[in-house]
């Protein structure tokens, strides 16, 4: 069953990359703080108003879904269809599926999953999936939009991946 159409306008180009800036400063400090770089946000329908911000907590508990997680817990699943899930490098299968799940209609992304495995390899703390989430939607039964990656902020969000896992 497909989710209700968004009513609101699609979010500019100009607010998608000030929110993916936004979310690579919650995954400079998640890095800072000894966690792996990556950050997200919940935005309202308005495209403008944050709603919830998330780090990366763990290998298991990714930015994205933990977000989606708090985020299915506050809102009601209407509401959120409306909304944005904007972070900083494409979700992996678990986190678009928990967003999915949590029925949160929309995704920005900065960079994507193919870019962040060759940025981190076959790294132990992060064995990437290159299994691009529209991938992942197209399986579902909701019309989810996505944009990504964004070229403008892609290389702003690596070279925190490119810093964090050379000497990880």
């Amino acid at each position: 069953m497909a989710g209700p159409k968004p009513l609101d306008a699609d979010p500019s180009h100009a607010q998608r990359l000030r929110h993916l800036r936004r979310a690579n400063e919650v995954a400079r400090a998640a890095m800072e703080a000894g966690h792996h770089p990556f950050g997200a946000l919940l935005v309202a329908p308005d495209g403008e108003t944050v709603l919830l911000e998330q780090a990366n907590v763990s290998s298991v508990d990714h930015a994205e879904a933990v977000l989606a997680r708090r985020a299915a817990e506050q809102y009601a699943p209407d509401d959120l269809w409306r909304c944005t899930l904007v972070t900083t490098a494409e979700p992996c299968a678990m986190c678009a599926g928990t967003q999915y799940w949590a029925n949160i209609g929309r995704l920005v992304y900065g960079m994507s999953e193919r870019r962040l495995l060759e940025l981190t390899g076959n790294h132990a703390e992060n064995p990437t999936l290159d299994l691009p989430c529209r991938e992942v939607f197209a399986r579902g039964q909701k019309a989810m939009q996505v944009w990504g990656p964004l070229a403008e902020v892609e290389d702003e969000i690596a070279a925190l991946h490119r810093d964090f896992w050379r000497t990880r």
